[in-house]
């Protein structure tokens, strides 16, 4: 059967693309294979949470690594693009709990192991649904490798981790000021604290010294943690409290005498220059505490409420204890004024509650030792940020960077591997359990119920993933990785913590690219959001438009580093080009039946400017894709498609195709098999479903699209010449159009055009009859002088290589005509003006590239010809007014 039969009249990616991906991967086409001297290409997934359900910001994440992994596959690479899904601690014991209390039931009530046992069957349900969705997109990473956090590898590779840092004394346990989160009820490290700014007071309290003066007058945003005061603190220039330092003030309410302390952390400018000192509720309390012996009281349990420290307040809420406070220190005359106060206030990034600061007995890592040489890492440029703005982000957090708080008070997650003796107190880190304690002997231990924060398995995860700790093959070849595409909102929470500690356990830097990508956000700018409503389903835009429409609908636009916004309406129009993809590709096959031959010699002008220009669009769209801008790569393939290829190219063979010259018949079908087979080529990294089905019905294409070699520029193909006169003939037409649809004349009307040409295109105007009879509704075309049709009544326009005119006889107004040229002709003298302004602007002339200043030069110079052929033009058409 003939491919014209073969080939649907209409593109349908519903009938398509399960089948497509389901022979991707029976032919194991993702699958990664390690090449000996040759230099791989190494993607590792941010691996989704297990709780995960595809949204946008997935889908521009799953683009932006499947179209250069498709890319480097083609291009010979060996290339490895590994998957896995993240166990998400915080996130998946929250959505576990919510659901067991549907069911009425508690962690507590069913026990540890009761829990996890409910925890792994929630990821046995769960877990394979984000994958089963990236397949959707076309996600062609390397499912054979797939990873999950807390897999016996990974596991191997935390405990290993963590007993390295140990023993090198850069993990700790100690009491240190902490993120707690009274709902998740667990600690959180800095980076999972978000900051809103929220509107509240600003109350000003007099602590009376204690031996009657005045005293101080301290200003806080929560009154409820004075209870858990033990100082005031002030700098040791201010005059105004030299005489306080050193002695005691008496706390209200609890009427207890706390010490002045004098410490440079204050500044004096800020109030009143008096700071209260609540080491176990703020952090930079807690350090002047420590500086200063203070005592360290916590006022707050771990669910929010207020504690026995607090006295009769105990068993409140902070907001019930908040305004009680208040209210007693107004009525004992201590507080002396409220003022209305705006400022962030640090929340939880899962349930968005208030963050309580406290002290509290926790597993931290020294982070100093291990920021430096990853700050170096990214000053040297073993890894860059693209865009390197943000790199600027990631110095600011690395060189401010406290020591990370990494236990949690969950039970899903990576146990941290430490025991604890029962008889002499010893605590033992460990691979292992341990049978027997190394200190005494006895064997009452009991392991730390803690569990690891997220990041810091995540943070393993570029050689976690490859086998480490065993020195695996994969490792050896695949590690270092070469680029980490990511959203900026997770620059510290993964990316930092990859970056330091690939370089401890690895001894380098992970990966050398670092890519970040924007938000997606909807078509008014705004973040996608439950309590918006305005988030969009990927999986029913895939279902209603196809996997290539939203994927090219997120490329077309998308840089380096910035939001995009998403629009059905740009998703219809990526439909719309691969429609015209699929019947330009339907129109070629029509035509061919088997790969011709492309005969060189007999190459017209439109054969060799298609060809020069498809040599362009590779090298463009090859810059483009190794320097990370994939939205104007994808820009380059869709202008290069739509533009040349359908709308010119096409059009211009049509005649060909249907004449009686066999050998140029042949010819023509060669360059359009040609240039449809590169064109496929360059398209399949963004449309991968669309391209590998046409790829199919090529006759002669030998295996799949997904492994065929990417298309190469060929030298015997660059036509600069022939590309310029065929550039210039293009505007001829162009323009004809244009003066046609201006004069309304019908489209079936054949007109006589006459060629008048400026210097140095004699020889292409000579070859314009064909094209001109084909797409500019010639009857024939002449070559003239200036005073060719002298005296007629014809309609005529300039352009860059000459001017046209046409007898329109009375289908002509000539006074709309005059009018229409004298408005071309101020357009012109506009242009020119600006254009001699700004070469004869000295600013520019000194500052802007020489190539810029002949380009201005150069178009001035066009245009001052085409203003004097209009000017005569005109004066020619009044006189037969």
């Amino acid at each position: 059967m003939s491919t014209e039969f073969e080939m649907d009249k209409v593109y349908s990616p519903q009938d398509i693309e399960g089948k497509l991906y389901q022979m991707w991967e029976d032919n194991d086409a993702f699958k990664a294979h390690r090449v000996e001297g040759k230099k791989p290409f190494t993607i590792v997934m941010p691996p989704p949470n297990i709780t995960g359900q595809l949204h946008m910001g997935h889908a521009m994440d799953c683009l932006l690594q499947d179209a250069p992994t498709r890319y480097h596959r083609m291009k010979g690479d060996p290339t490895l693009w590994l998957p896995g899904t993240d166990h998400a601690s915080i996130a998946t014991e929250v959505k576990i709990v919510e659901q067991m209390h549907k069911e009425g039931i508690t962690k507590e009530d069913i026990g540890r192991e009761g829990f996890l046992k409910r925890a792994w069957e929630w990821k046995a349900e769960y877990g394979g649904r984000i994958n089963r969705q990236q397949r959707r997109l076309g996600a062609s990473c390397d499912w054979s490798r797939e990873r999950f956090t807390m897999d016996e590898g990974c596991n191997a590779a935390v405990r290993e981790v963590f007993v390295n840092l140990y023993n090198k004394g850069l993990i700790y346990r100690g009491d240190r000021i902490i993120n707690w989160c009274p709902v998740c009820k667990t600690a959180l490290s800095d980076a999972e604290v978000e900051y809103e700014e929220q509107a509240s007071h600003l109350w000003h309290i007099r602590y009376p010294a204690a031996d009657g003066s005045e005293g101080v007058v301290v200003a806080t945003t929560r009154p409820e943690t004075m209870l858990g005061d033990t100082g005031v603190a002030v700098n040791p220039e201010d005059a105004r409290y030299t005489a306080l330092v050193g002695k005691n003030v008496i706390l209200p309410i609890l009427n207890k005498e706390i010490p002045v302390v004098a410490d440079d952390y204050v500044d004096m400018k800020f109030g009143t220059g008096a700071v209260k000192m609540t080491p176990a509720h703020d952090p930079n309390d807690f350090e002047v505490g420590k500086r200063h012996n203070l005592d360290s009281i916590r006022v707050t349990n771990d669910d929010g409420t207020m504690n026995a420290n607090a006295g009769r307040f105990e068993g409140m809420t902070t907001l019930e204890c908040r305004k009680a406070v208040v209210e007693q220190l107004q009525a004992e005359g201590y507080l002396v004024k409220i003022e209305d106060y705006t400022h962030n206030v640090g929340t939880c990034y899962r349930c968005h509650q208030t963050v309580d600061p406290v002290t509290s007995t926790q597993w931290f890592v020294h982070m100093e030792p291990l920021a430096k040489p990853a700050i170096e890492a990214v000053r040297s440029g073993k890894t860059k940020f693209v865009p390197e703005r943000f790199s600027k982000t990631y110095y600011n957090w690395m060189e401010n960077i406290r020591d990370w708080c990494i236990s949690r008070q969950l039970w899903w997650g990576h146990r941290i591997p430490a025991w604890y003796c029962d008889d002499c107190n010893e605590i033992i880190v460990q691979k292992e359990a341990p049978t027997t304690c190394p200190k005494c002997g006895k064997d009452h231990l009991h392991q730390d119920e803690d569990v690891l924060d997220t990041w810091f398995s995540s943070g393993l995860w570029p050689f976690s993933t490859l086998g480490w700790p065993e020195q695996t093959e994969d490792v050896k070849y695949f590690y270092p990785t070469s680029m980490l595409v990511t959203g900026y909102d997770i620059i510290f929470f993964w990316v930092a913590r990859m970056i330091f500690s690939g370089i401890e356990q690895m001894g380098e830097t992970p990966f050398d690219t670092v890519l970040i990508h924007g938000l997606v956000r909807d078509d008014k700018g705004r973040k996608m959001s439950k309590s918006l409503g305005n988030g969009v389903d990927p999986l029913e835009v895939i279902d209603q438009y196809g996997a290539d429409a939203l994927r090219f609908s997120l490329a077309m636009g998308v840089s380096p580093g910035n939001d995009t916004r998403f629009s059905i309406e740009k998703v219809e129009s990526a439909r719309n080009f691969a429609n015209k993809v699929w019947n330009a590709s339907r129109f070629v096959l029509m035509n061919t039946q088997t790969r011709e031959t492309i005969d060189p010699a007999k190459l017209l002008l439109p054969d060799q400017w298609i060809l020069s220009r498809l040599n362009k669009a590779i090298t463009e769209v090859d810059t483009h894709m190794d320097s990370g801008d994939f939205g104007m790569a994808a820009q380059k393939i869709y202008d290069f498609a739509w533009n040349e290829f359908c709308d010119w190219y096409i059009e211009l063979a049509k005649g060909r195709l249907m004449g009686e010259d066999e050998e140029q018949k042949q010819n023509v079908r060669g360059v359009l098999y040609f240039v449809l087979e590169d064109l496929l080529k360059l398209l399949h990294p963004f449309m991968p479903f669309l391209t590998e089905e046409v790829f199919g019905y090529l006759p002669e294409h030998e295996g799949m699209l997904i492994l065929a070699a990417w298309p190469e520029v060929k030298a015997e193909y660059d036509f600069a010449k022939e590309e310029s006169q065929m550039e210039g003939l293009m505007e001829v037409i162009r323009t004809i159009r244009n003066l046609r649809a201006e004069m309304n004349v019908q489209a079936n009307k054949r007109t006589h055009i006459t060629l008048i040409p400026e210097a140095g295109w004699e020889e292409t105007f000579a070859l314009a009859e064909p094209y001109l009879q084909r797409l500019a509704g010639a009857s024939d075309a002449a070559v003239g002088g200036k005073d060719a049709l002298a005296g007629e009544k014809v309609v005529s326009a300039v352009c860059a290589a000459g001017e046209i005119r046409i007898p329109l006889g009375d289908l002509v107004d000539f006074a709309k005509e005059v009018a229409r040229l004298e408005k071309e002709d101020k357009n012109l003298q506009n242009e020119i003006a600006r254009a001699n302004g700004k070469l004869s602007n000295q600013g520019f002339i000194g500052k802007a590239p020489a190539a810029l200043i002949e380009q201005e030069r150069e178009k001035l110079k066009t245009n001052e010809t085409m203003l004097t052929s209009l000017q005569a033009r005109i004066a020619e058409l009044k006189e037969n007014l």
